[in-house]
């Protein structure tokens, strides 16, 4: 096991995977300086609640503004660490934390305030409760290099509006992008202990999970998902864990071949199909499968490959060899079993090694590893079924439960067909944008995950509920209190057939027995 000096000397580079440019090299953090980062967290975070919420909001509203006058530089700088086209990082990153930022802002004050809690037990009609929300206190944030500044920019945003410090641990491949998300926050008066950034591989995350945290927020693979969920029992760490998916869509056959196409196109290859909620799998009613796999692949021939920072370009390459290497052995795996290549299927050498041309495959069978694996690659399978509830029996045929989309013209038999995916979210004639709406929950079942982020929900997880009962007649004892015996035990069998019973004259004889309660001696 390497030593924390040995993990402290090592480095990582930002390249751009596009060029293979070293963009930087940053050194890693070792066990002992991720431990002293929490630390200078929990020590400032207590501060930073007792700033106050409005306070805080404003701090967010600073931040937003920030955002909005630096957005091209920052989305330049996402594409020069990731390779994504600037518009996609414009629309997919900086985009969706403006939002995230207009959501909190304009919802945190009702979704964190003390909320009065009714009571309906006559019993305790004499009480008045509330639910506070207040902060964890530290939470560890582990990021992806897929979204580098909008995965974690976005519950960062959620954790410290509630009141937590934040340390971070981003991806070794973007580390660049974080820091640019570090900058924004501290000039928007976040102070610098309670956002801070641990940079590091493996390590720096597994010292992280290992440190003092009060919860993690994590975004990566199934299996390092599950060791974490595994250390986090251990000290019932509480957590938060988003670990991909292989997201069906469903083409009914009644779709908009034209329309539904061309979602399948965009929704397989944004990012180079380098997303969680990217579309890896299509079911296609038999009717329509045949024009549907056409239109795709004539499509996706049209789309410009290249690097990112030319404004022509539709798909950027993959974050490194490795990935392309996943990608190549899906398409391998499949065309030795049968399926047909429609468009694509190649790496393109010339542009550079991290570039796979985007790939529509036919004929594709559910036992394929392309069906069942997760891609994370420029690839659109495309494969027949005979009805919905086929098409549904395969969407749910999966590991995975993160997303799904249902493309038809009939709204409500979409809805109905939705209800019956197991998915933490299901679109009807739409992909991937439900990232992008900062309502809604982002989150799966199933190997996907537990937990969710954004919104409403995502709000939740960066709080501890509390109650608070206050009574407002402190000086009655409670007739509940001891001193029973066999008139309590009448009088409260009376109490409970004046409340639940279902006559009213077993209720009112009911309510004449537990009268004499209240003369009751008590110790």
């Amino acid at each position: 096991m390497a030593t924390d000096l040995q993990i402290a000397a090592r480095k990582v580079a930002s390249v751009n995977p596009a060029t293979g440019e070293v963009l930087r090299e940053l050194e890693c953090a070792g066990e002992g300086e991720v431990e002293a980062a929490v630390a200078r967290a929990r020590a400032a975070q207590a501060a930073w609640a007792e700033l106050g919420l409005r306070r805080r909001i404003a701090v967010l509203r600073e931040f937003q503004g920030k955002l909005y006058a630096k957005k091209s530089e920052v989305a330049t700088a996402i594409t020069r660490e990731v390779g994504k086209p600037v518009v996609e990082a414009l629309v997919t990153e900086v985009l969706v934390v403006l939002d995230a930022a207009r959501f909190l802002i304009d919802n945190a004050w009702g979704l964190l305030r003390d909320e009065p809690v009714p009571h309906g037990n006559l019993v305790t009609k004499l009480k008045s409760g509330w639910l506070v929300r207040e902060p964890h206190g530290v939470i560890g944030i582990i990021s992806p290099w897929n979204y580098p500044f909008s995965i974690p920019a976005t519950e960062t945003l959620a954790a410290l509006v509630a009141g937590n410090a934040v340390v971070l641990k981003p991806s070794e491949l973007t580390p660049l992008v974080a820091l640019e998300l570090a900058s924004l926050l501290h000039a928007a008066g976040v102070p610098e202990d309670v956002f801070q950034l641990v940079v590091g591989e493996g390590p720096a995350g597994a010292a992280l999970l290992r440190s003092p945290i009060d919860k993690l927020v994590f975004t990566g693979s199934v299996a390092t998902g599950k060791r974490i969920a595994a250390a986090a029992a251990e000290r019932l760490l509480p957590v938060v864990l988003e670990l991909g998916g292989k997201d069906p869509m469903l083409v009914l056959d009644d779709a908009d071949v034209d329309v539904a196409s061309s979602a399948a196109v965009w929704g397989a290859f944004v990012n180079a199909g380098q997303a969680c909620l990217s579309v890896e799998r299509c079911y296609v009613h038999r009717s329509l499968y045949e024009s549907f796999a056409k239109a795709c692949a004539e499509k996706t021939k049209q789309l410009r490959v290249g690097n990112g920072m030319d404004s022509h370009t539709d798909v950027g390459p993959m974050i490194q060899e490795r990935q392309v290497r996943i990608v190549e052995s899906h398409v391998e795996d499949a065309k030795a079993r049968g399926a047909r290549v429609l468009a694509g299927g190649t790496r393109l050498p010339q542009l550079g090694i991290n570039f796979y041309a985007p790939t529509v495959l036919a004929d594709v069978t559910q036992e394929m590893r392309i069906m069942r694996e997760e891609t994370f690659g420029p690839v659109l399978p495309v494969m027949a079924c005979a009805d919905d509830d086929e098409a549904v029996r395969l969407a749910n045929d999966s590991e995975y439960g993160l997303a799904a989309s249902v493309w038809t013209r009939d709204r409500m038999r979409g809805e109905r067909l939705a209800r019956r995916i197991h998915a933490g979210t299901v679109m009807v004639n739409d992909v991937i944008s439900c990232f992008g709406i900062s309502e809604a929950p982002h989150g799966g079942v199933k190997a996907s995950g537990v937990g969710r982020t954004h919104g409403r929900f995502g709000l939740d997880e960066m709080v501890r509920v509390k109650y608070l009962d206050m009574d407002r007649m402190p000086g009655m004892k409670k007739v509940w209190w001891h001193g029973y015996g066999e008139s309590f035990r009448r009088q409260m069998e009376g109490f409970l057939d004046m409340q639940f019973a279902r006559g009213w004259g077993t209720r009112l004889r009911g309510a004449l027995r537990a009268a004499g309660v209240v003369r009751r001696k008590q110790l």
